[in-house]
């Protein structure tokens, strides 16, 4: 397998580990960033901050691609999220705690940083309640409004 089919591989598998709904590619939300990864990292952890979400935890996810032969440490997977929102989405919809924190997956490729993240404005297909349609959509606004800065950050 050449290293961009595996690259994208790796992608999708961090991100359906993450506990991602993935029903197909159009389902993923991905944007690529001109800024090498510590620079994409510092601008997608003060882009969360700034649309009001708090960091929950950076994750490292090389460990696996160090042993499939890849010789990088930039690779990570952000979760983030509103924890008083958080808990009480979960107290009325506990199917849903698997899904929380949000999160979005970042890793270089060559001089530049892609993010990749599940669009949760697709989560209301899988979970239909009307008091979380507002949410879904809601997150995807602000999903789509964090990748933007992200891409056009210099």
């Amino acid at each position: 397998m050449s290293p961009p089919s595996r690259r994208a591989s790796w992608i999708l598998l961090i991100t359906l580990l993450s506990g991602a709904l993935v029903a197909h590619a159009g389902d993923l939300l991905m944007i690529r960033s001109a800024e090498r990864f510590p620079e994409a990292m510092m601008t997608l952890q003060n882009a969360i901050r700034a649309h009001g979400y708090t960091l929950s935890r950076v994750q490292r996810v090389d460990l696996g691609l160090t042993r499939s032969g890849y010789k990088t440490d930039k690779y990570r997977v952000v979760f983030f999220g509103k924890a008083g929102e958080i808990h009480r989405i979960t107290a009325r919809h506990p199917e849903l705690i698997s899904y929380l924190p949000l999160k979005l997956a970042i890793f270089a490729e060559g001089d530049q940083t892609l993010v990749v993240g599940a669009n949760p404005g697709r989560f209301s297909r899988f979970f239909p309640a009307p008091d979380l349609q507002g949410i879904f959509k809601r997150w995807e606004h602000d999903y789509r409004a964090i990748l933007e800065d992200v891409r056009h950050a210099e």
